[in-house]
């Protein structure tokens, strides 16, 4: 079943899906809403297909997509999910670590899962029971604030969950605050800033700083983080699409095609053609 709930006003969009054996986001779709996705494995361990790469998920986890992320699961039916675009719910100017730019959405540390256990699995089914009897209700003019307030409650205990199994309490805000900003702005500039100096000059910090930041909170370096972006956007436009390497190449911010050729290959051990023609054994979600 897929619940929805539409400010027309704001043009926000919150949706609530379960028992849906539809629920999938395939490339074409990823702009179409920038919806942000929170995803709860009720059921038996599945295979997640995420940007082209299988991921195994357990039990009563929960995991995290950005709004141009694809992903399939092979038993959707097992899936509850909460989907909303910043337009709906977005405290970006406070609230760093729940906002749609926060901890769970930018946080540094890959795709973000959190494993529920013992009471918390049935905390969340509570509130999931609430979120549901809230999308049935007739629509008035407390239904978007109500949503907005489960929601938030929703993101603010997976926060606290996330820093708790990831040991981030003795990371300070501050800190966090710096990952968070990285990660955002690679995320809006990958295409044309290429290199770490060039978003500590936007963060008006060193460069040695960051990676100093990060290689006590990361489990990336700053510049792998740049690189991985890039890497992502390449593969899935290999996979997904039908545009030539040249046109890939530049899309992305190389100036030629040897220079992306060089950069491809080093991080996949395929040049970009054999990569493309391969594309059919590379696990999409659609096979």
């Amino acid at each position: 079943m897929v619940l929805n709930y539409c400010d027309e006003k704001a043009n926000g969009i919150m949706r609530l899906s379960f028992g849906d054996t539809h629920f999938v986001r395939h490339f074409e779709d990823a702009d179409k809403e920038n919806t942000l996705t929170i995803a709860w494995n009720t059921g038996n361990e599945q295979l997640l297909f995420v940007d082209g790469e299988k991921v195994s998920v357990l039990p009563n986890q929960i995991v995290f997509f950005n709004v141009n992320q694809t992903f399939a699961f092979d038993q959707p039916e097992n899936i509850i999910a909460w989907q909303f675009n910043r337009e709906f719910y977005c405290i970006v100017d406070h609230d760093h670590e729940v906002s749609c730019a926060g901890l769970l959405f930018y946080g540094g540390k890959g795709l973000p899962v959190i494993t529920l256990e013992g009471e918390d699995v049935s905390k969340f089914n509570l509130l999931f029971k609430v979120f549901q009897d809230e999308f049935e209700e007739p629509d008035d003019n407390l239904k978007a604030e109500m949503l907005r307030m489960l929601l938030k409650r929703l993101i603010v205990k997976l926060t606290r969950l996330y820093k708790q199994q990831q040991a981030l309490t003795e990371v300070t805000t501050p800190e966090m605050d710096v990952v968070r900003q990285f990660n955002l702005m690679v995320e809006k500039n990958y295409r044309e800033l290429h290199q770490v100096q060039d978003y500590a000059d936007l963060l008006n910090r060193s460069a040695k700083t960051i990676s100093n930041i990060f290689s006590k909170y990361s489990d990336l370096s700053p510049l792998a983080t740049i690189h991985n972006r890039i890497l992502l956007e390449a593969r899935r436009l290999l996979i997904y699409t039908d545009k030539t390497t040249k046109e890939i190449a530049y899309e992305i911010g190389f100036q030629d095609i040897p220079s992306f050729s060089r950069f491809f290959k080093k991080h996949t051990q395929l040049s970009p053609s054999k990569f493309k023609e391969n594309k059919g054994l590379v696990a999409t979600g659609k096979n």
